[in-house]
């Protein structure tokens, strides 16, 4: 018998719309890809001939479970440089990827019926960490017209006895929105109190902003976890390493969760992540000047298409696009989109209730590739009228 909280997890959407278009590649078919969040960039290459040095040089066994202490100073010495923060590395756990990452807060911070208060819409695989932990999920929406920021007096509305964490992500996925300096500021606020809840910031997008500046939760609160990782801003999404930076209380029960279900990320690309911190500058500058083209072109074309953007996005490699006037049914939309425009879109009910009727959209594929897709929608949408 398959165990009821497995029975009930819910698939991730956009994997099922990147399969479906895989399967249609191998028919012959030619698929522009905007469904997934995936840098097309190569990995700088700085790093992976760090990759290979370690490789070569015997970087091939377990480490210390919290990581090397050399990727952990260099993760304290980016965040003082960036944010103005002090981290010490003894806060730091690296983790194969910013999910086992999640993964370690929520079994270290949850008892069965404990509360996360998240965004609605959220990046799809939030809910089935907390809920496989046996927490619960409490939904806040927000809103277009607010740029899908939290309003923090929703927040407080719906903080219990039983919550234990607010969960941020700025910028966000799935809709590139940044929250405010004044907004971050009042949700830290509600974590100044005796026994409030923790703030769970997920800065995987954080170094991807295009107009105005990211913020650390660390700048407002100590009373906070980070999430963050090498995947997006650097590239790395198949070498899979992340990390978590959290109090220090939380560190030893958190170590004992990576000791027995992952000992250790991988040596190797730990040896890379200090050089991806140290050297790829450059390379992310060059990065982050390409999407910034894309994020223009990309708005320009789906607003004359008759997409909704209300406030423009700035972050991230994502345009979420209202597009009611097309249908209430984001999930047949965006598989109908596949199978006659052949261009992969994102169904914005992947991202939570308040999420249906949008769109997401990335521009994580080149210039060229994204005109064609738009081409191609626009002849759809031709041929839908």
């Amino acid at each position: 018998m398959i165990s009821k909280r497995t029975a009930e997890m819910t698939s991730f959407i956009v994997m099922d719309v990147l399969e479906r278009a895989n399967e249609m590649e191998r028919q012959g078919v030619h698929i522009i890809h905007l469904e997934v969040g995936e840098p097309d960039f190569d990995t700088p290459a700085c790093v992976k001939e760090a990759a290979c040095r370690a490789l070569e040089s015997g970087h091939t066994h377990y480490t210390h479970s919290l990581g090397l202490f050399e990727l952990r100073d260099a993760i304290c010495e980016y965040y003082l440089k960036t944010y103005g923060v002090s981290v010490d590395p003894d806060q730091v756990i690296v983790t194969s990827g910013s999910s086992p990452a999640i993964f370690l807060v929520f079994s270290a911070l949850l008892e069965k019926d404990d509360q996360v208060i998240i965004s609605d819409p959220h990046y799809a695989c939030y809910p089935n960490f907390i809920k496989f932990v046996q927490g619960q999920p409490v939904m806040i929406r927000v809103y277009e017209e607010d740029g899908f920021q939290y309003r923090p007096e929703s927040i407080k509305k719906k903080i219990t006895a039983k919550t234990k964490a607010i969960f941020i992500n700025s910028p966000s996925n799935p809709t590139g929105n940044l929250l405010s300096h004044s907004r971050m500021q009042a949700i830290a606020a509600l974590a100044d109190t005796p026994n409030a809840p923790y703030i769970v910031s997920d800065e995987i997008y954080h170094g991807l902003v295009y107009e105005g500046k990211e913020h650390s939760i660390f700048e407002f609160s100590d009373h906070a976890f980070v999430v963050n990782g090498f995947s997006k801003l650097f590239a790395m999404t198949g070498l899979r390493l992340g990390y978590v930076i959290a109090p220090t209380s939380f560190i030893r029960p958190m170590q004992k969760l990576q000791q027995n279900f992952f000992i250790s990320a991988n040596a190797m690309v730990q040896q890379a992540g200090i050089t991806a911190l140290k050297e790829a500058g450059a390379d992310v500058a060059r990065m982050k000047e390409i999407y910034e083209k894309r994020r223009r072109f990309m708005i320009t074309r789906l607003k004359k298409l008759g997409f909704g953007i209300t406030v423009e996005p700035t972050g991230a490699f994502y345009v979420f696009a209202n597009a009611r006037h097309l249908s209430d049914n984001s999930y047949e939309l965006a598989f109908d989109i596949l199978e006659k425009a052949h261009v992969g879109v994102a169904p914005g009910i992947d991202f939570g209730r308040n999420g249906e009727g949008y769109l997401r959209f990335s521009y994580a594929n080149s210039l060229e590739n994204i005109e064609d897709g738009m081409d191609r929608l626009e002849k759809y949408l031709e041929k839908r009228a």
